[in-house]
């Protein structure tokens, strides 16, 4: 049963490390994590107290731009709340997608410092160009850990209370990169603000109260966890790797603490629930599940759903690294109101209280003020823009995707931000996700959206899921629509299947201009959630393919 929850207030909040010190202070001797390090609230805080004053030693102060590579655990978020305490500016980056890719994305950081563990800093060295800037250099293993915690380390006469930065509500307070699932990674400037109203939006949307238990599977959200005043357990599991999650590690997590809410990536979702339903396993604790990262199949929702209680509810959320949450959905009206196979595309919910939503015309042209957008009624699929105290106003030096991304309102200086996403409202005022804009196909007749032509083919059994992609004609802006085909395990191509795929693409009138399907064994797909297909390196080998 829920208990009653300590309320904040938020006004006094300047520095969302002051939520640690809040709860610390309410309830000391509560764990803050309970696996692998079983830590309270005051330890937490006092830990955090402890790394300030060490980071300040070594020359990181109020502004400093510090990359922390360091994975999910206790020494993550007492790093991450130790610079937020100080005012300097942690950035994040996922270091799944490769070194290369990475080092590209940080090309015009800037760094003054870095703190990692020693393979981390292996991307340093590689790279010293763009590193130059760093004056401070912090090696994180275990005995550094250790040490500190024991106040050993330089930190014998200075491990006093340290007063919170008092940090403006519209100035940067972090930078976390985004995916690079459709292109180059962006760092999105995050301020106090952003911080602290996401901290507030989702104990609301998701009524989270300070008893729960929270299963960590994104580092992220963990610190949203903590901000709560939850009981984190950090899930046994490589978070840069989610593919390579061992179901019965994370099962066992859950049921050992009798975990009350998990976050989880839609793939995490899907190998829970496969292994789950093999062995009749139930996890009656859990209370609520919420999901991002990618839109979450229906098959997914009632295959876990089978593993919790009736009373439990899956959340599905739409959103961005540049803003989230935008909309929510609970899985019992998701499953109650299904739709053929997501052709007419995947709905994503209801907008979230306290954000505005909308469509526009597609363009791929710079808008230059809001009066200029020409907006969409409803069931016009088109692109969803947003705006709200949670969205993102900038890129950290990146003024093309500025320019391309961001709509300002000249009459009340506020900021739109263009997703990227193309959707539609439908009367109940439900946002339907139809793909990328990026990765639609302008084709000599129509404009092809991913995900209704997708569904048509993801529809015959022995297909794991599609992809549409558009091959460049000479001497035309229009491209040649390609399916290519992942099929599930223990299928095979053959002369058969490929004639029967073809049959149903000319069966519908959204994909009957589409002669050309390929068959790929296993999609490239995002290093984050796994769950989004690199459609842009699909079309890439497809071209080689078709003349």
């Amino acid at each position: 049963m829920q208990t009653t929850d300590h309320i904040h207030s938020t006004d006094s909040i300047c520095n969302i490390s002051d939520y640690l010190r809040l709860n610390a202070e309410t309830f000391p001797n509560k764990p803050a994590l309970l696996h692998p390090d079983k830590i309270t609230y005051k330890e937490l805080d006092h830990y955090t107290d402890i790394y300030s004053n060490r980071l300040e030693l070594s020359g990181i102060r109020a502004g400093t731009l510090t990359i922390l590579m360091v994975p999910a655990g206790a020494e993550f978020f007492i790093l991450t709340f130790a610079l937020l305490r100080i005012g300097a500016i942690p950035v994040l980056i996922d270091p799944g997608m490769g070194t290369r890719d990475m080092a590209r994305a940080l090309t015009d950081l800037k760094p003054e410092a870095f703190i990692g563990i020693p393979k981390a800093h292996l991307l340093r060295i590689f790279y010293p160009n763009i590193f130059k800037t760093i004056k401070s250099k912090i090696i994180i293993g275990f005995k550094w850990f250790n040490e500190s915690r024991k106040e050993n380390f330089l930190l014998h006469k200075q491990s006093a209370r340290y007063t919170s930065h008092v940090s403006e509500k519209d100035k940067p307070a972090a930078i976390f990169f985004t995916s690079g699932s459709t292109g180059p990674a962006k760092g999105v400037i995050y301020t106090a603000g952003m911080l602290i109203n996401q901290i507030i939006v989702t104990r609301s949307l998701f009524n989270i109260g300070s008893d729960e238990i929270d299963l960590c599977t994104f580092p992220l959200l963990g610190l949203f966890a903590i901000c709560h005043g939850n009981s984190s357990v950090i899930a046994d599991m490589n978070m840069q790797k989610p593919a390579t999650l061992n179901p019965v590690k994370v099962i066992k997590n859950i049921q050992d603490y009798a975990c009350t809410q998990m976050f989880g990536s839609p793939l995490v979702l899907k190998k829970l629930s496969q292994y789950g339903s093999i062995k009749g396993i139930k996890i009656y604790s859990l209370r609520k599940i919420i999901s991002a990262g990618a839109p979450v199949h229906s098959e997914i929702l009632e295959s876990f759903s089978k593993m919790i209680s009736s009373e439990s509810r899956i959340h599905t959320t739409f959103g961005a690294t540049e803003a989230l949450p935008v909309t929510d959905i609970t899985d019992n009206e998701l499953l109650s109101d299904r739709q053929n196979g997501n052709v007419n595309g995947i709905c994503v919910g209801y907008p979230v209280e306290g954000i505005d939503v909308n469509i526009i015309e597609i363009t791929d042209h710079q808008i230059l003020s809001w009066d200029k957008a020409s907006q969409l009624s409803v069931n016009k699929i088109g692109e969803i823009v947003v705006k709200g105290p949670w969205v993102s106003a900038s890129y950290n030096n990146n003024p093309v995707a500025n320019k391309f991304s961001k709509i300002q309102d000249l009459k009340t200086g506020e900021i739109w931000h263009r997703m990227g996403d193309l959707g539609r409202f439908d009367k109940k005022g439900r946002l339907w996700f139809y793909g990328r804009k990026s990765q639609r196909v302008i084709a000599k007749d129509s404009t092809l959206f991913t995900i209704p032509c997708e569904a048509v083919y993801n529809l015959h059994p022995q297909v794991a899921r599609s992809a549409l992609v558009g091959i460049p004609l000479n001497g035309s802006d229009t491209k040649r629509p390609v399916i290519c085909i992942e099929l599930k395990s223990g299928f095979h191509q053959t002369g058969e299947l490929k004639q029967e795929l073809y049959k149903s693409g000319k069966s519908s009138i959204l994909t009957n201009g589409i002669s050309d399907i390929l068959f790929f064994k296993k999609f490239p797909v995002d290093p984050r959630h796994n769950a989004k297909i690199f459609r842009e390196k699909l079309a890439t080998w497809a071209s080689k393919r078709i003349r």
